[in-house]
Order: C-alpha cells, then sequence, then structure tokens
C-alpha cells in the first residue's frame, strides 16, 4: 500500500499507487487474502525459548483418548494398522510424503524416526513471532493443533529445523501452495505474526495459485464433513466421528455402539458407549 507524506511526494503515491480492485481482488477465503491480513514484525528474541513452554508433547487436546503424534498418523498414513493391544497406536502404514514427494512405509520400532510429525509453523518459529505473550494453554494447544501438524519425511523434517517461509520449502515444489497456505491459517488463527522477509516469500509462492484456499481449522483430520456428523447438503451423516470433540460439537455425544457416528476409537474402555 502506498503511503502518503503530504506535498509532491504525495501526490506522487497517489498517482502511481495501484487501483483498489487491483490490491484486493484475492478471493475471500484465500490464502492470498489472508496473507494479507497478517500483522507484519521483526521476529522478537529468542530467548526464553525451551519446548517446555509448549506444554506436553503429543497431549489429547481433542478428548478423543488418543494422543495427538498417533491421530496424525492415523489421518496421514494409508494402509494404516493399528496395535492390537491400543486401539489408538498406529503399529504401521505407508505414507506418501507430501515434502519430496517419496512413499514411506512406516513401521513402529527401531525405524520409527523416518516418519516425524512436523510442526509446520516451528514453535521456535511462534514462540518468535506472538507466542511469548500467550498463554501455557494457548501454547499447549498450538502444539497439538492438527492444523500446524503434518506427517513427513523425518530426514527432512530435522533439516528444516524451525525454517519459515523464508528460509525454507518443501522440495515438492507442487506442494508449495498448500504449505504456505497452512502456514498462514494457523498465524491467523493464532494471532501470530510474519517477518518481511517470510510475508514475501509466502506471496512469492501463492502468486503461481492466488484462489488457493486456507485449510480447514481442523486441519483436514477425518473424511471430510463427516467430521461434524454433516454430508453435503445439510444431511445426517453415518460416517464415524474422527474426535470426541467433533461429536460434542455436532451435538452426538455420549455415543453408544450402533449410533450413526460410532467409532469403536474412541471407546478406550471397551464398554459401548464413547464421549459421555
Amino acid at each position: 500500500m502506498a503511503r502518503s507524506a503530504g506535498g509532491l511526494g504525495g501526490v506522487l503515491d497517489d498517482v502511481l499507487a495501484p487501483a483498489p480492485q487491483d490490491r484486493y481482488d484475492a478471493p475471500a477465503g484465500s490464502a492470498v487474502a489472508a496473507l494479507e491480513r497478517l500483522p507484519v514484525k521483526g521476529k522478537a528474541p529468542k530467548t526464553g525459548y525451551s519446548r517446555e513452554q509448549f506444554g506436553q508433547a503429543w497431549r489429547d487436546v481433542d478428548a478423543n483418548g488418543c494422543d495427538t503424534r498417533d491421530d496424525v498418523l492415523a489421518r496421514d498414513l494409508t494402509d494404516v494398522v493399528f496395535s492390537r493391544t491400543d486401539p489408538c497406536q498406529v503399529s504401521s502404514g505407508v505414507l506418501v510424503d507430501p515434502y519430496t514427494p517419496k512413499e514411506i512405509r512406516f513401521q513402529r520400532g527401531p525405524r520409527s524416526a523416518e516418519v516425524q510429525i512436523d510442526h509446520v509453523v516451528a514453535l521456535s518459529d511462534a514462540w518468535q513471532t506472538g507466542a511469548q505473550q500467550w498463554t501455557p494453554q494457548q501454547r499447549e494447544q498450538f502444539a497439538n493443533d492438527p492444523l500446524n501438524l503434518l506427517a513427513v519425511d523425518g530426514p527432512l523434517n530435522a533439516a528444516k529445523g524451525d525454517g519459515d517461509a523464508a528460509t525454507w520449502l518443501p522440495p515438492n515444489k507442487g506442494f508449495r501452495c498448500q504449505y504456505v497456505a497452512r502456514q498462514i491459517a494457523v498465524k491467523a488463527e493464532y494471532g501470530a505474526w510474519v517477518t518481511q522477509a517470510e510475508h514475501d516469500a509466502m506471496a512469492d509462492v501463492l502468486a503461481t495459485c492466488p484462489r488457493q484456499p486456507l485449510p480447514r481449522d481442523d486441519g483436514g483430520v477425518g473424511p471430510g464433513d463427516a467430521q461434524t456428523g454433516t454430508a453435503p447438503g445439510g444431511t445426517a451423516s453415518t460416517a464415524p466421528y474422527a474426535s470426541c470433540s467433533a461429536a460434542r460439537e455436532a451435538g452426538a455425544g455420549p455415543l453408544r455402539s450402533g449410533d450413526p457416528g460410532w467409532n469403536p476409537r474412541l471407546d478406550r474402555d471397551g464398554d459401548g458407549v464413547a464421549c459421555a
């Protein structure tokens, strides 16, 4: 946006400034529109940062009885096999890594680290762009929010470190629009800001996909609209609820075996009742 300082400079600014329709034609709900609403500031000092500032790792924030890591593995992998002794624990599956993209066969055990859960907006980056002012509860929610989590290639996740869009983007160029849109959605959701370099890098990516939408607030957990118990068109859905939070939001709790939306993974004690 051009800034007017008055006098001849201000007149020139007004003459050279792009027309309003050129500046604000981003589609509603698009990542481009959301990016332009994010505050742009310099990074705060990293002083005081530690992983512990973001609470318990992989806490069960959606109250489905399963920890966040297993929830994300179950969401992002295919051919998922669960433990015979723990209905939440993902024993194996196949990941088509969005960052490369290559196929990785996940097997819990010594090679578990081949698939890691990436914080799309790194915790350290969040700490320097607003999280220092959040409550401990907000930071813990952020660290376990499926919107900010993706199962990805482990070594590549380690190489990313705490990089933001200005310093790291997925090698898979076909995924960059979705990646940047997710970062924007996360920062918008939690009131974090972006640096100028980060903003410009995001804008460069989105210039190739100006209609890229923001991802859903639920981070895509579960099969589309079945999350809320509603099928397209507003009709009742019998697809399993992915979490007790989704069931309660739809007014469906408690769930009993045989009810529409019943999901045995939510019944941790096996008594036929979930989300009570």
